[in-house]
């Protein structure tokens, strides 16, 4: 599919969109960018039906000590943790419930072995769910996992969310010498609003030696190889991962007041390779 797809970035745009506290970033000023679109998903499709398995397939169950990251859902691949809705998006729920051994549910899609890509635009229009212990997600994975394993594959968050902090959202790389606590990260948060409260599109623009993090169209953090403390793992095809994980070293885990069900609503999931 040869869809012409031009990306104008960073015009003009208010550093007032920065939250207090958080730390900023001169606006940059990028050449444009045309884009060629080579795989999406409309999520196009009947209500409670699985999302295409011609795109997508699942992660199961509870990991290695909860995916590594001691979370406590049992990823499924059952309708009432993740379906289309029968309006163009795809739903991931988090339910409080008992299952094989475990308090919550969940899903976890990604394309591995059936799409993945070296360099590019990718990018997804998401409402995020909230509140504490809940970890929403978009990210990509390299190939090569299966050979090298984690961190060496390397590992780019497009989005990852504290569901304590729905004001704030965060744009990280992990790779050898820099991954877990010591991954490079940045925050972009909102000045008024609540990434639960509306849809946002989280995109990066990565090439052979950047990676640029957006929202909505806002270039908010850029990672290069000089800024790393260890080497640059972002030369090879990564794959897309969906995931709404519950409680984890991150997120630290649910609370009283934390509400169930939760759902991460996803418009489209959307990549490009320059023109």
């Amino acid at each position: 599919m040869n869809i012409l797809y031009t990306v104008f970035a960073i015009a003009m745009i208010s550093l007032s969109m920065l939250l207090s506290g958080c730390e900023e970033q001169a606006v940059q000023t990028l050449p444009e960018r045309a884009w060629t679109l080579t795989w999406s998903d409309d999520f196009e499709g009947i209500a409670g039906s699985s999302p295409d398995k011609l795109k997508w397939t699942y992660d199961i169950g509870t990991g290695n000590n909860g995916w590594g990251n001691s979370e406590l859902e049992y990823y499924t691949n059952r309708p009432s943790n993740v379906q289309l809705n029968g309006e163009g998006q795809l739903v991931i729920t988090a339910r409080k419930e008992s299952f094989s051994g475990s308090g919550y549910t969940s899903a976890r899609i990604k394309t591995q072995g059936l799409f993945s890509q070296t360099y590019g635009r990718f990018e997804a229009r998401i409402k995020t769910p909230t509140g504490p212990g809940i970890w929403p997600a978009f990210w990509l994975l390299g190939d090569n996992i299966p050979e090298v394993s984690w961190p060496q594959c390397g590992e780019i968050d497009i989005m990852e969310q504290r569901g304590q902090e729905p004001s704030v959202t965060h744009g990280t790389v992990h790779g050898p010498g820099y991954f877990g606590g010591n991954a490079k990260t940045k925050a972009f948060g909102l000045l008024t609003g609540r990434f639960d409260m509306d849809f946002h599109v989280y995109a990066i623009e990565w090439g052979e030696d950047y990676i640029d993090f957006f929202i909505d169209d806002f270039l908010y953090h850029r990672i290069q190889p000089n800024d790393l403390t260890g080497e640059w793992v972002f030369n090879k095809p990564f794959f897309i991962i969906l995931n709404v994980a519950v409680g984890g070293n991150y997120v630290g885990y649910p609370t009283t007041g934390t509400p169930f069900p939760q759902s991460m609503i996803i418009d489209y999931v959307r990549v490009y390779k320059k023109s």
